[in-house]
């Protein structure tokens, strides 16, 4: 049984939630957001097996970072994988429509499916769901809130805005 830790970071979008079991990153949350995390009572507070997750992220927001190299853990049916892995092909500073990552997961009808996905991400920022836009360029749902998901990717692109 694999035991789960978590600790809680500052940045500049907020607090973020960070879980996972000094192997594998399980979680990104948004603490402070619309719909925050919930920290399991199963799960012990411990920040240093999350040390390089830490670190990247520092390195992110700080712009020096525009790729993350960690081992992530997904939990998941096959579909909600297969998006989830879909969005971390997405370049820094990009952005594409949910109707492509419809099509680049190979289910190019299930666009409400795929945005449903994408919104359950549950390794916010470094899975980059904030890079999905709708079709019109508009800035559509997401869990760390909409001036979160622009923030971002104003850190990103910051001409896009």
């Amino acid at each position: 049984m694999i035991t789960l830790c978590h600790t809680t970071i500052d940045t500049p979008i907020g607090p973020l939630l960070l879980v996972g079991d000094g192997d594998a990153l399980h979680g990104v949350g948004f603490a402070s957001g619309p719909r925050p995390p919930r920290v399991d009572p199963a799960w012990r507070e411990d920040r240093a097996p999350l040390a390089p997750v830490i670190a990247q992220l520092e390195e992110y927001f700080a712009g020096e970072r525009t790729a993350f190299d960690l081992p992530l853990a997904f939990t998941g049916t096959p579909f909600q994988v297969a998006v989830w892995e879909a969005l971390r092909e997405i370049p820094y500073g990009q952005t594409i429509s949910y109707g492509e990552l419809a099509q680049r997961v190979g289910r190019p009808t299930a666009v409400r499916a795929v945005g449903a996905t994408n919104g359950r991400n549950p390794i916010a920022v470094v899975v980059p769901c904030h890079r999905v836009i709708g079709t019109d360029g508009s800035l559509t749902g997401f869990g760390g809130g909409l001036p979160t998901k622009r923030a971002l990717l104003e850190l990103e692109r910051p001409s896009l805005f």
